[in-house]
């Protein structure tokens, strides 16, 4: 076992870790952060993306080891005051999902994207999200939603 100590969702953690217990399994099992998911095990799908150290990583393709001494944000640990954060709220008002399965990595990405690019074009927005797998939707409402809560993040601020 090996000692870590990060802070998630603002909160520091400390917790002994086998050396080979991925980041997403770490999230999920040990700290009950379930939003995080595991959609293909392989680093294809995009569903387990969440931020470490503000920028957006595929948590099954991490140790939880790699991230001692870092932050890390779940999309748990978005939402402010009961407040959803600008890009969750665009999901919603320009409903960017359909299932909701891929969501919660999408938004992570999404998010990282609008950080770094303020006004995405759509070509930007679908090119950042093609490490992100969607199996219900044409992309179309999340491309509009993306570009929307870009927008609401510039705004904010």
């Amino acid at each position: 076992m090996i000692a870590i100590a990060l802070t998630v969702n603002g909160k520091p953690v400390a917790a002994e870790v086998e050396p080979r217990r991925l980041l997403v399994d770490f999230l999920r099992d040990e700290l009950g952060l379930t939003g995080t998911h595991i959609g293909c095990d392989t680093s294809q799908c995009g569903a387990c993306v969440v931020h470490m150290d503000g920028v957006s990583v595929k948590s099954c393709s991490l140790l939880a080891v790699q991230a001692d001494g870092s932050q890390v944000t779940t999309i748990e640990g978005l939402a402010s005051d009961g407040d959803l954060h600008p890009m969750q709220a665009a999901f919603r008002e320009h409903h960017g999902l359909q299932c909701g399965f891929c969501t919660p990595g999408m938004v992570m990405s999404a998010i990282d994207l609008a950080a770094r690019v303020p006004e995405p074009s759509p070509a930007d927005v679908r090119e950042w999200l093609s490490g992100n797998f969607c199996r219900c939707t044409g992309y179309h409402n999340i491309v509009q939603a993306v570009m929307a809560g870009a927008r609401a993040m510039s705004t904010d601020g």
